[in-house]
């Protein structure tokens, strides 16, 4: 097979015309940035778990692009163009990778918060009355949907009509991702609860196959794409990240985040992000086995 390309956590291959090959590895990253430290079964954990989630939608109806899981890392999927150069792109392109990252959140996390205390988004953007003190944790009036940019160095927050512009979307076919986006949503809620896990947000990516048919793609419901909590912690006042957030979060408690968001507002030289120290490697590693188990309902072993 030929190596397309490599990606920070996966490789694709190209298997034919019409079929692509994803080798997920054990790197990880947070902020962009791929971390100089393996997690071993990562890449296993990833590739299962996404390939549950498609069989699970694919029984609902929604058409993706997972064709086949070949065990314990790989899993062959439908081929779209993928088009760098978004103005070749227009309302009647098929066969393509949309350049957006949809992002659903239905919990005050992450950025969002850090957004809002900065003042950048207001309570009443997020649903909320004006005044409403917004509190880490407190759960959404309805889900914050967002577009970031797919192709770029560092994902970029988008406006509609940007998306729209860079996308080849119609305003009707944007609206019908957002409903699929919300579906999907609803599925993953009603099957995690059942293993007492909170679905706080994620994000998801589309193409349109050869007849112009919106078509999930990529990977999603993961520890890797997604944020989840530990419903009974969450009950007690307690937000208990068992995702690759809490991969960020150490690297927020060291300090090297503010370092490098200081690097990247003043556009010198960013840092070299450095390595997890062992326990750290053991402590995500064990993570990422549980999630996968709690996730899908099934055993890793």
């Amino acid at each position: 097979m030929n190596l397309l390309r490599t990606g920070k956590v996966k490789q694709v291959y190209e298997v034919d015309d019409d079929t692509l090959e994803f080798v997920f590895t054990d790197n990880i990253s947070v902020f962009d940035k791929i971390i100089p430290s393996n997690i071993p079964c990562k890449g296993e954990t990833l590739c299962r778990t996404a390939a549950f989630w498609f069989q699970v939608c694919r029984k609902a109806g929604i058409k993706t692009h997972f064709t086949e899981l070949i065990p314990p890392n790989r899993m062959r999927v439908k081929r779209v163009d993928v088009i760098e150069d978004t103005s070749k792109i227009n309302t009647s392109t098929v066969n393509y990778l949309i350049p957006l990252e949809f992002i659903s959140r239905q919990y005050i996390a992450g950025s969002l918060f850090d957004r809002v205390r900065s003042g950048e988004i207001s309570p009443k953007d997020l649903g909320f009355d004006e005044n409403h003190e917004v509190k880490y944790g407190e759960k959404l009036p309805k889900p914050y949907y967002e577009t970031t940019t797919k192709l770029e160095k560092v994902d970029r927050l988008l406006t509609r009509e940007e998306a729209l512009k860079i996308s080849g979307l119609t305003e009707a076919e944007l609206d019908h991702v957002f409903e699929l986006v919300a579906k999907i949503d609803e599925i993953i809620d009603s099957e995690v609860g059942e293993r007492m896990l909170i679905h706080v947000d994620g994000k998801k990516e589309f193409a349109m196959d050869a007849q112009r048919n919106i078509m999930l793609i990529d990977t999603f419901g993961t520890s890797d794409e997604d944020r989840w909590w530990d419903e009974d912690a969450y009950a007690a006042g307690e937000c208990v990240e068992l995702s690759k957030e809490a991969v960020r979060q150490y690297y927020r408690e060291t300090g090297y985040f503010d370092e490098l968001m200081a690097a990247r507002k003043k556009g010198i030289s960013e840092p070299d992000i450095p390595a997890l120290p062992e326990e750290w490697i053991k402590k995500v590693q064990d993570l990422y086995i549980e999630m996968f188990e709690r996730l899908t309902g099934e055993s890793f072993r």
